[in-house]
């Protein structure tokens, strides 16, 4: 055979399987996704623009329409079937925070005129009632609202034996909710923004004329609680003398029933 000939036979066997790869490629070719849009059933609620934190006095630019699955709408939205509703929540005072993009919703709001801040974030039967407070009474001033504390009342206290004045502390409540110290009512990343001379704690109006009391018998601190150390039966503020998961240890001395002390 040729030179010339075999170099043609080479050359017409390489473009045969170069056709042959291709060709395959074509054919094993995946198919393209087909896509199918599937229309989903939304309408529009009306959401926070920006963070709006406790207390803060809103307007309308604070508020937009954002598409919301129907499936996940609740009562409690505020939605596009009323267009005037960001006209109508401009306006009001946050009783609760909004974080940026989440629903409104009129409990998480109050119009000016229907009481103030306070009274809107207080449960019901709760009462809202201060105490003076200094750096050394009050883990340092490091005390925030929303924290919880235990109450305590250092008083003079008169030894019935020796008749001695001695300094005696009680525990009055455990697991109280501090509302605000001073006028902050939220804080801003975990700190205050201002100092105050006074907490305000949230607790039931038996409570409340206790701590009455207690701040013209004597000084009143705060003993601040654990994050860890919550409220696991959701009782709230509890007195001393109820049952705190423990007991309670009456004190004899020389045989006469003294001071009561809470025991956890």
């Amino acid at each position: 055979m040729k030179r010339a000939q075999l170099i043609g036979i080479t050359v017409a066997a390489g473009a045969g399987l170069l056709a042959f790869v291709l060709m395959r490629s074509v054919v094993n070719k995946p198919a393209e996704p087909t896509q199918i849009a599937v229309p989903v059933n939304s309408t529009e609620v009306l959401v926070a623009r920006r963070d709006l934190p406790l207390g803060e006095l809103t307007k309308d630019t604070d508020f937009r329409w954002q598409t919301w699955p129907a499936d996940a709408i609740t009562p409690s939205f505020l939605t596009k079937s009323n267009p005037e509703a960001m006209q109508e929540v401009s306006g009001s005072i946050v009783r609760a925070p909004l974080l940026q993009g989440e629903p409104v919703t009129k409990q998480k709001l109050i119009k000016a005129g229907q009481g103030g801040v306070l009274a809107a974030i207080l449960p019901t039967g709760m009462r809202a009632i201060s105490t003076r407070i200094k750096e050394e009474t009050a883990a340092g001033r490091l005390i925030l609202p929303n924290d919880r504390v235990d109450v305590i009342l250092t008083r003079r206290d008169r030894n019935n034996q020796t008749g001695a004045e001695e300094f005696v502390s009680d525990t009055l409540f455990y697991n109280v909710r501090v509302l605000a110290v001073g006028q902050e009512l939220d804080t801003k990343d975990g700190t205050k923004t201002q100092g105050g001379n006074t907490a305000t704690l949230e607790l039931t109006p038996a409570q409340a004329e206790q701590l009455a009391r207690a701040n013209s018998q004597g000084e009143i601190s705060l003993s601040l609680r654990s994050v860890a150390d919550g409220d696991p039966h959701g009782k709230g503020p509890t007195a001393a003398t109820q049952d705190q998961g423990g007991s309670v240890v009456r004190v004899l001395k020389y045989g006469v029933s003294s001071r009561e002390y809470g025991v956890n």
